[in-house]
């Protein structure tokens, strides 16, 4: 364990974490916005799929990864509204809908990938940018100032949907809408309009956390996500429906990842451990779960359908 706890390893751990966390902050801040309309979408992770495989399959043709990008934006612009018809329009029960999505989105992407590219083949990036003069901080500056562009923009897109939601006229909308949506409508708010614009984000934002994962990996296979995005919406509870609880979980997410990705790597676990400790992402996201889920509530409407007069 000495092997682990060298400034070398510690440094690697939390830059490594760090990347690890962004896909769940990009999907898990779309979520977010999502929820507080009163809108759960269990379909992340389709969504999360159909981006990442249509910016890998972009750069594959292209060799463009801000064209991916773009991409994996659009797909989940599109799920968004196939989304939206389904519960806003149709007023489809949410959760059945979100698991239709993801169904859609492992299947499809699978087989588009086995039908336009067959083998994985690796895809060019962005790079780390190094972000100048802090980057040169010793250690500091290769933990937190040496990424990938994508990294940084998923991380400043925090304190921007804190200020959307907590300081716009639009953000006051989402929150009554999400706790109230007949009060919120007797003063002249469209509860489908709103939800609907939420929806387009949420999975917009989903399409970038699938397209971010498949261009940081450089490669696209079945199933790529594996949960991701289920555990992004986990998240949202565990940051309390909150810009920064939701990153501080990715965060912690991540660095847990990390952590155990590294014990591997310098064969401190092993065997039947290994696969052991792989789980313990999972279990940490779970008991945070269980112990927050206690003390804050979740907006009132959440999966809730709003007819008028009902």
């Amino acid at each position: 364990m000495g092997d682990f706890f060298t400034v070398a390893s510690l440094v690697f751990v939390v830059g490594s974490g760090i990347r690890l966390a962004t896909p769940f902050l990009l999907a898990g801040l779309g979520e977010a916005i999502g929820q507080r309309s009163g809108v759960l979408n269990l379909g992340v992770d389709g969504v999360m799929l159909l981006g990442a495989f249509g910016a890998y399959w972009t750069i594959y043709e292209t060799q463009s990864p801000v064209l991916g990008v773009f991409v994996g934006l659009g797909v989940g612009l599109v799920m968004g509204v196939v989304y939206a018809v389904i519960t806003v329009g149709l007023k489809a029960e949410q959760g059945i809908s979100g698991i239709g999505i993801f169904l859609f989105g492992l299947g499809i992407s699978d087989l588009l990938f086995q039908k336009q590219v067959g083998t994985p083949f690796p895809i060019r990036g962005f790079g780390d940018w190094h972000v100048p003069l802090l980057s040169d901080i010793p250690k500091v500056g290769e933990m937190f100032f040496q990424h990938s562009v994508l990294v940084y923009v998923a991380f400043a897109l925090v304190p921007a949907v804190a200020f959307l939601l907590n300081r716009t006229t639009f953000g006051l909308n989402v929150r009554a809408v999400g706790e109230n949506p007949a009060a919120a409508d007797s003063l002249g708010v469209s509860v489908a309009r709103v939800r609907t614009t939420t929806i387009l984000m949420a999975n917009t934002l989903a399409g970038l956390a699938g397209a971010v994962l498949s261009i940081e990996l450089g490669i696209f296979q079945q199933n790529l996500t594996n949960g991701q995005g289920f555990i992004a919406i986990a998240l949202v509870y565990f940051g309390a429906w909150r810009p920064v609880g939701v990153m501080g979980g990715a965060l912690l997410f991540g660095l847990v990842s990390a952590t155990v990705l590294q014990w591997k790597t310098l064969g401190l676990v092993s065997g039947a451990a290994s696969s052991l400790t792989a789980m313990a992402p999972a279990v940490l996201t779970i008991l945070a779960l269980v112990v927050i889920s206690r003390t804050v509530g979740q907006p009132a409407a959440l999966t809730r359908p709003f007819e008028r007069g009902h």
